[in-house]
């Protein structure tokens, strides 16, 4: 039974919509149910703490409840920054519950939509406060690389300032990172070990996309102490597709853009012993000069493989050490053998060009080579080299998640130059 004080405020509204009506023409679309809701207040109940100066805990979901024939149609939870809270809405209408946490040290507006048994709209708008957490480490989250442009195989990382192990906690922190693509992409991120996360979509950027990156984990219990930090969000953009593909029987390097061929270059690359990694890499950075010494990799000095050489136009692939560089020292080779320590050789101007053509986050794929496969990660960017069923598992939102490679399981690193 309703109260005869709401009652009469649905019977004005409709009254004046009549009016109204009237007054314009019959061919209005007004709706008798269409006034102003009313207030719900005494038909719905939740479970925050009533009261001046209480505060919500925020380890627990927020729950809304309708009372008698009360039916709850829609929630709307926001916290200051606009951050909303997820949701269940039971099918009868009769309680709504949180499924995502709520942030701690933060005010939260609830609005809150129902409908009578008559279909008459009620509305009320609830705000609370959540406690501050206590005894609390923060989990800070730096993502890279460095805002700027880059080639479409460029991951999105997330450096975690604190191990997160557990997979229910590892959810948490993977749902509030947040990575947009304009245009769109299908994407997911891969726990590659405790402490970082690489993000990547099914197949490489989109040309000439934005990618922004940003967290919503500041103020989220993650587990017992850990609460989300800060964490600055991060801007960059793609170019043109740069593929290089360096078929390493053949002595020759194809580089495409946008899928057309611009160039082929005669190149030589690691001799027996000293294979190039076959698979796809990322280029990691330019260096106009660099001073490569066969002991920084292992060569003992004065053997016949030792070298101690000035390297130009050096575009670094791998952390250990291979590079697409200018070698002419060997130009009577390239196209014909290979004969480097594990890098990939053209001549000056051949490799200035390359130098001047590609940017970090490019791609450069060998084949037919003798040597090991690229390291999915931990000796630069080898995440190309993961099928994207097997990348989807590393993701701890994949139902019936299975490991995925981790840095230990990779080749032991083999440094390679020149």
């Amino acid at each position: 039974m309703r109260t005869s004080s709401r009652t009469r405020t649905v019977v004005v509204g409709c009254t004046l919509l009549v009016t109204a009506v009237g007054a314009t023409a019959c061919g209005s679309h007004g709706n008798p149910l269409a006034a102003t809701p009313y207030d719900a207040t005494d038909q719905l109940s939740f479970n925050t703490p009533a009261g001046a100066g209480k505060k919500a805990d925020p380890d627990k979901p927020l729950e809304v409840t309708a009372e008698g024939d009360e039916r709850i149609t829609d929630v709307t939870a926001t916290d200051a920054t606009g951050r909303y809270v997820v949701g269940e809405l039971a099918a009868d209408g009769s309680r709504w519950h949180s499924t995502s946490p709520l942030a701690a040290d933060s005010r939260y507006t609830v609005r809150v939509s129902t409908e009578d048994e008559d279909g008459a709209p009620g509305r009320k708008v609830l705000t609370f406060d959540t406690t501050k957490p206590t005894g609390k480490k923060t989990l800070d989250v730096t993502f890279g690389p460095k805002a700027g442009e880059y080639g479409v195989g460029q991951p999105i990382t997330a450096d975690l300032n604190q191990p997160v192990k557990d997979k229910a906690q590892r959810a948490v922190v993977e749902r509030a990172l947040r990575v947009d693509s304009t245009p769109a992409v299908d994407g997911t991120w891969y726990w590659v070990s405790d402490k970082q996360l690489h993000f990547r979509p099914k197949d490489y950027w989109p040309i000439h996309a934005t990618v922004q990156v940003h967290s919503n984990l500041e103020g989220i219990r993650v587990g017992d102490r850990l609460w989300g930090g800060k964490a600055k969000p991060l801007t960059i953009t793609t170019g043109d597709q740069l593929l290089a593909v360096t078929d390493a029987s053949a002595h020759s390097m194809t580089v495409y853009k946008n899928g057309k061929v611009i160039n082929t270059i005669p190149v030589t690359t690691g001799k027996p012993g000293f294979e190039t990694r076959n698979g796809v890499k990322v280029v990691l950075e330019k260096q106009y000069f660099v001073r490569m010494k066969g002991t920084t990799v292992g060569i003992a000095e004065g053997t016949s493989d030792s070298y101690d050489l000035p390297v130009y136009y050096a575009t670094r692939v791998t952390w250990s050490g291979e590079y697409v560089h200018a070698a002419p020292w060997s130009v009577g080779s390239q196209g014909y053998e290979n004969v480097s320590h594990g890098c990939t050789g053209m001549n000056d101007s051949n490799a200035q060009w390359f130098f001047n053509t590609v940017r970090p986050g490019d791609l450069v794929k060998v084949v037919n080579s003798n040597g090991h496969e690229m390291e999915p990660f931990g000796n630069g960017f080898g995440d190309w080299n993961v099928d994207w069923a097997k990348w989807r598992t590393g993701s701890a939102l994949t139902n019936g998640r299975q490991d995925g490679p981790k840095p230990e399981d990779a080749d032991r690193l083999r440094p390679t130059a020149v």
